[in-house]
């Protein structure tokens, strides 16, 4: 065993590249920013990740957005 944090990405992969990144940042601004698992399936085809991966990168930056917009991490949609 290592002594070594865990990396926070999905089975200690490597981070995403900066083409993976704007492809799940492109998705999460012009689709959808809480994608559903059809989706997501579709998005980590895209940018060539795990479909497990894909989903933490959306969870993880969808918690980034709201608090960006001054929203509680548990609201909804601004739309709700």
């Amino acid at each position: 065993m290592s002594s070594m944090p865990k990396k926070s990405w999905e089975n200690d992969d490597e981070e995403p590249s900066q083409e993976q990144i704007d492809i799940l940042e492109n998705n999460f601004n012009k689709v959808s920013k809480q994608p559903d698992k059809c989706l997501i399936m579709v998005i980590a085809a895209e940018a060539g990740l795990s479909e497990g991966a894909t989903e933490k990168w959306f969870k993880n930056r969808l918690a980034k957005w709201k608090r960006s917009e001054g929203l509680p991490s548990e609201c909804g949609s601004v739309m709700d």
